[in-house]
């Protein structure tokens, strides 16, 4: 399917995980995705050379997502590299995954500063991009966090409940201008960032998504690129101020998992 010929994307957190599979998907329906980094040049480099390969393209875009400034002139170059903009996809995340009462200032400045304040002024920006080419469609990677309590997650699962209600806003003040603005959720992939936060439980944890799960089975990170994708097709041209949940069903049914690092 070839379906998005002579459309542009930018992804954010796109050299590695989900933003990865997400340009993945986009380039082989032949969109130009400006992959964005924030440090891994070379990884962002070879997801540029499997783009081509897909039937696509890809350009790596260094910024911080949280920086006003480094935000700003990833997205001149998007526009001087790719001439317009249709997709977005605001998947970049960091925070400290630390017990509330050990959070410092600096953690919850950090954090909301992607998250929330940084997806505000993407938004904007990509917006003002996306009208000049008649709309758009615009989508927030979202978390299990913000809607279930997990160890350590107080900080960042607050930042994304902001960053979806704000998606839901720009639904509707950006719907006149053909731009439709959506989240995706998930529970579990299995990603670095996941590794990373489960340590040595990370195995332990699996089996217990898995068996929470009514699917009995654990999403991977190309489910939740599917999930993206779709929400950028013309096949999703009706849906816009949505959160589609990535989970299996688990939300219906289940407490937090049990083997997730344990809070002090």
């Amino acid at each position: 399917m070839r379906d998005l010929d002579g459309r542009f994307a930018f992804i954010t957190g796109a050299s590695r995980g989900v933003g990865r599979s997400a340009a993945r998907k986009l380039a082989s329906r032949g969109a130009i995705v400006a992959i964005g980094y924030r440090r891994e040049r070379e990884a962002a480099e070879e997801v540029a050379r499997e783009l081509e390969t897909l039937g696509g393209g890809g350009v790596p875009i260094q910024l911080d997502v949280g920086d006003g400034e480094a935000r700003d002139r990833a997205f001149d170059e998007v526009e001087a590299k790719l001439g317009g903009l249709d997709i977005y996809v605001a998947n970049a995340a960091a925070t400290a995954f630390k017990p509330l009462l050990d959070i410092k200032p600096h953690h919850v400045e950090k954090t909301f500063a992607i998250t929330v304040s940084g997806f505000l002024f993407a938004v904007q920006r990509a917006a003002a991009l996306m009208e000049k080419r008649g709309g758009g469609a615009i989508v927030a990677v979202s978390g299990y966090d913000c809607v279930r309590t997990l160890p350590r997650h107080g900080v960042l699962g607050a930042a994304k409940a902001a960053m979806e209600m704000l998606a839901r806003q720009f639904a509707f003040e950006l719907g006149p201008r053909g731009i439709r603005v959506n989240c995706v959720n998930f529970v579990y992939a299995d990603t670095d960032s996941t590794r990373f936060y489960a340590g040595e439980g990370h195995d332990r944890m699996r089996e217990d998504v898995k068996e929470l799960t009514p699917l009995r089975s654990l999403a991977t990170a190309d489910d939740v690129a599917d999930a993206i994708s779709y929400l950028c097709s013309s096949g999703a041209g009706f849906v816009s101020g949505q959160t589609l949940m990535v989970d299996g069903a688990i939300l219906l049914t289940a407490p937090a998992p049990q083997h997730l690092p344990p809070i002090d």
